[in-house]
C-alpha cells in the first residue's frame, strides 16, 4: 500500500504542481477575455434563468432529456459534495488558508470554462439508436479532432472519467460519509454506512435518467439551504472572528507564513497548489463532468444552458466552500490545534477531512454540530455519488453501448462500499490523480473549439438584442 501510496503521491506532483495549474487557469483566463468577461455581463442572465425555473416538481425527464434545472440540479448535486467539506478542509489543512483565495480564483476563471464546456455539450449532443439524448466532452472532443486521433482523444477522456468519478471518485464520497458518521457515533462500523450507501445507491441508478432527475431537483435545494442556514448560524456566532479570518485568507495566499509559522512547511505554491487541486474537485469546472448533466437540458439556445451552468460553479465555491471555510477559521480550531504542530504527521487523524469541519460545528453546536455535519455530508456525498455515476454512464454508452450499463452500474455499487472501509489519504490522492488525467483531454477539446464557443456567444448575444 505504501509503495502505491508514493506512486500516486509523484503523479500528483507532477499534474498538480504545475502541469493542471497552469491548463486549468490558463483556460479559464483565455476564455474570460475571448468571451469578454461572459462570468461578469451574463451573470444576470444566468441567475434569472436559473431561479426562473426552480422547481422541486418539474416535469419527469423522458429520453429527450431533462428540464435547465433539473441538468442544473444533477450538475449541482455532482458539485456539492465532499469537496465542500472534507475537500475545503483538507485545501486549509495542506494549503493554508490561502488556498481559499486561490479556490475563489480557480473557480471566477472556471465560470467562463464552464459556459463553454456546458454550451458545447448543447451543441454537440446526439441521439443513441434507441432515441435517448446523450452528449458530453467526447462528442465534442471528437468533433474538434477529428478522424483516428479525436476518437482516441474522446476514449482516453472515457475512460478516464469512468474511473475518476464513477469508481474512485465515489469512493472519495462513501469515505467521507463513514468517515462522519464513525465520527458521530463511535461504535458504527464504517462497512455498515457503506452498506446503506450502496443499496439506497443501487434503488436510483435502477430508475435510470427520470428517477435521478427527479432525486436531484427535490434534494439539491433542500440539502443546500440546509447547510446554508447551520453555516450561518455559527459564523454569526463567531462573529467577532470574522474580519481576522478573511484577512487570514489574503495574507495566506501570498505570504503563508505570516499566518501559521514554519512548522508545517506550507508557501505559495502549496496554498496554490491545493486551492486549485480541491477547487477543482468542488466545482469541477474544466474537468468534463458536468457537460454531460448541462447536455440534456431542453433549451432553445446552447448558451442559455452555458449562463445556467456558471451559477452552479458560483454557489459551489463563493457560497457553500466559503461558508465551510468560515466556519472552520472563526472556530479557531486551525490556528489553535493544527498550525501550532511541528509537521503535518503530527496532525490527529480525528482532524483529517470531515472530522475538522465536524469539529468546528461541535464548538458551537456541541454534539448536534457532528450529527449536523455526518447529515449534511450524507446528502452531499450521496447527490454528488448519484450524479457522477450518471456522468460515468454516458461514457460507458459512447465507449460500449447501453447494454454495458449494468455491469458498470454493479462496480459502482462495490466501489462505493469499498471505499467506505479505505484509509481517506489515499482515497483522496487516487481521486486527484484521475481528475486530473481527465482534464487533459477536456481542455485540449475546448481550446481546439473556441472559435465555435466565441461564434455561439455571439450568435446568443445578437438573439438577445431582437
Amino acid at each position: 500500500m505504501e509503495v502505491i501510496s508514493n506512486i500516486v503521491a509523484k503523479v500528483n506532483s507532477i499534474l498538480w504542481d504545475y502541469l493542471l495549474i497552469i491548463l486549468l487557469c490558463g483556460t479559464g483566463i483565455y476564455f474570460t477575455i475571448r468571451l469578454k468577461f461572459v462570468q461578469i455581463v451574463k451573470f444576470k442572465d444566468g441567475w434569472n434563468r436559473t431561479f426562473g425555473g426552480l422547481s422541486l416538481k418539474g416535469k419527469a425527464a423522458d429520453k429527450e432529456g431533462m428540464s435547465s434545472f433539473q441538468s442544473l440540479a444533477t450538475a449541482i448535486a455532482a458539485q456539492v459534495g465532499t469537496g465542500n467539506l472534507a475537500g475545503a478542509a483538507t485545501a486549509l489543512i495542506a494549503g493554508g488558508p490561502g488556498a481559499i483565495f486561490w479556490m475563489w480564483m480557480s473557480a471566477f476563471f472556471g465560470m467562463a470554462t464552464i459556459f463553454v464546456e456546458a454550451s458545447l455539450g448543447q451543441k454537440y449532443k446526439t441521439t443513441t439508436e434507441d432515441g435517448h439524448v446523450i452528449g458530453g466532452p467526447a462528442y465534442y472532443i471528437s468533433a474538434a479532432y477529428k478522424g483516428a486521433f479525436g476518437k482516441f482523444l474522446a476514449g482516453l477522456f472515457a475512460i478516464f472519467i469512468i474511473l475518476a468519478l464513477g469508481f474512485m471518485g465515489n469512493m472519495v464520497q462513501s469515505n467521507s460519509i463513514s468517515g462522519a458518521f464513525v465520527n458521530a457515533f463511535p461504535s458504527v462500523k464504517p462497512i455498515y454506512v457503506g452498506i446503506v450507501c450502496a443499496v439506497i445507491a443501487a434503488f436510483i441508478f435502477i430508475g435510470g435518467l427520470r428517477r435521478i432527475a427527479s432525486f436531484t431537483e427535490k434534494i439539491v435545494p433542500i440539502m443546500a439551504l440546509f447547510y446554508i442556514i447551520g453555516s450561518v448560524i455559527i459564523v454569526i456566532m463567531n462573529i467577532k472572528n470574522l474580519p481576522s479570518s478573511i484577512a487570514l485568507i489574503f495574507t495566506g495566499a501570498f505570504n503563508p507564513q505570516a499566518v501559521i509559522g514554519g512548522g508545517l512547511g506550507i508557501g505559495i505554491q502549496q496554498a496554490m497548489r491545493f486551492g486549485v487541486a480541491r477547487g477543482l474537485f468542488s466545482n469541477e469546472a474544466g474537468m468534463g463532468s458536468t457537460p454531460h448533466a448541462h447536455a440534456l437540458a431542453k433549451v432553445k439556445h446552447p448558451c442559455e444552458q452555458g449562463v445556467v451552468a456558471m451559477i452552479g460553479v458560483f454557489f459551489d465555491t463563493f457560497i457553500v466552500v466559503t461558508l465551510t471555510a468560515l466556519v472552520i477559521l472563526t472556530s479557531n480550531i486551525l490556528q489553535t490545534q493544527i498550525y501550532p504542530l511541528a509537521s503535518a504527521a503530527d496532525i490527529p487523524e480525528i482532524l483529517k477531512g470531515v472530522g475538522l469541519p465536524q469539529e468546528a460545528f461541535r464548538m458551537g453546536f456541541g454534539f448536534f454540530g457532528v450529527v449536523f455535519v455526518a447529515v449534511c455530508l450524507f446528502f452531499f456525498a450521496f447527490t454528488t455519488i448519484v450524479g457522477w455515476y450518471f456522468f460515468g454512464e454516458q461514457n460507458i454508452k459512447y465507449l460500449f453501448g447501453v447494454k454495458a450499463t449494468k455491469v458498470y452500474a454493479v462496480l459502482v455499487v462495490c466501489f462505493v462500499l469499498l471505499g467506505s472501509a479505505l484509509k481517506v489519504d489515499l482515497v483522496w490522492s487516487l481521486a486527484d490523480t484521475f481528475n486530473g488525467l481527465m482534464v487533459i483531454p477536456n481542455l485540449l477539446g475546448l481550446l481546439a473549439l473556441g472559435g465555435v464557443a466565441s461564434a455561439l456567444f455571439k450568435e446568443y448575444n445578437d438573439l438577445n438584442k431582437k
